[in-house]
């Protein structure tokens, strides 16, 4: 393996510090990272352990924390045993899909709350107001978000409703 250049490992870094910011372990956004430039893009999880200098069972850990997903897929090379993991190629859109699709459960959610609360002040009440509404929101202008995406990224290469 060659070994990484010192900018691709400040990218790495950069991109592992921004999904810490979001909750995720630092490992799981240093894979990412990686795994969003590496050469080739499927990589085993020694090489993974490799080029992070962390541990195998850091790696394992890692990876199962970003396969259910649907970002980071595992994938068998014919005659080997051994699992190499990548980027799914429309891995963010699934992630993103997935986590969209949880909009109407949460708003449903934040009304069971705004009802168990229609005693209470419209101080008390207020926060929970605020995220139901933004919910609503949401849950109304997603679908034609996500329909322009799709079809944009259904054009060919070249052609996207970025010149409409």
């Amino acid at each position: 393996m060659i070994d990484p250049l010192d900018a691709e490992l400040d990218f790495v870094d950069e991109v592992a510090a921004f999904f810490a910011r979001e909750g995720m372990p630092l490992i799981a956004g240093r894979v990412i990272g990686w795994l969003l430039i590496s050469d080739p893009p499927e990589q085993s999880a020694a090489q993974l352990a490799d080029v992070l200098r962390v541990s195998r069972s850091s790696i394992s850990s890692a990876t199962r924390l970003l396969t259910p997903s649907g970002l980071v897929e595992g994938v068998r090379r014919r005659g080997e045993r051994q699992e190499y993991f990548r980027i799914a190629v429309d891995g963010w859109s699934r992630m993103l899909a997935n986590r969209y699709a949880k909009t109407a459960a949460f708003r449903e959610l934040t009304e069971t709350g705004l009802r168990a609360l229609a005693g209470s002040t419209p101080q008390r009440r207020e926060r929970l107001h605020n995220v139901n509404e933004l919910y609503r929101f949401l849950e109304a202008e997603l679908p034609a978000l996500w329909q322009r995406w799709e079809t944009r990224a259904s054009a060919p290469a070249g052609e996207d409703d970025r010149a409409g």
